[in-house]
């Protein structure tokens, strides 16, 4: 069985919050420290607010200039990251949360996670068909009502068979 971080960082995380309010506090003071948690709320908000729209712009110029929109989407992920990081109380998630809006250090991740993502940039492959299955040049015929006739029984799912004419209808 394989031993996962995850769980410890999160009951780690809440005690070393207190102790960096703590340090914190007794260095700038109570004031000071509560003003500079609220500022850095709100400037997670403000990058909440931008992170998605530049995200979208990102991908945008990613396809008008027919670059991989995998880099963008991670960067513009981060960014949204670091605004989730920013505006939770706290000075780690803070420092955290600095590092993510770092260009260089999104770069960093990139290039650490970029070989394990694919992205599909697009769909038209060989084996790709838009619209109803074998339909395509040469493939679809047109019939005027005059033109097409059924032989043999009805045997459509939908019409009722002769068996069924004398229940009673719903």
């Amino acid at each position: 069985m394989r031993f996962s971080f995850v769980p410890v960082i999160a009951l780690l995380m809440p005690i070393l919050e207190i102790a960096g309010f703590i340090i914190v506090g007794k260095a700038l003071g109570l004031w000071l420290t509560l003003g500079l948690i609220l500022l850095t709320s709100f400037i997670g908000l403000l990058i909440l607010r931008s992170g998605g729209l530049g995200m979208v712009r990102d991908l945008q110029n990613a396809s008008k200039t027919g670059a991989e929109p995998a880099a963008a989407m991670i960067s513009g992920g981060l960014r949204v990251v670091a605004g989730i990081l920013l505006f939770l109380p706290g000075f780690i998630t803070d420092i955290l949360g600095l590092l993510l809006l770092v260009p260089a250090f999104r770069a960093l991740i990139w290039k650490a996670m970029g070989p394990r993502i694919v992205v599909a940039t697009s769909f038209k492959s060989p084996n790709f068909r838009s619209g109803p299955q074998g339909a395509g040049p040469g493939k679809v015929v047109d019939l005027d009502e005059e033109d097409f006739r059924r032989d043999g029984p009805n045997s459509s799912p939908w019409s009722p068979s002769r068996d069924d004419r004398d229940l009673p209808k719903p």
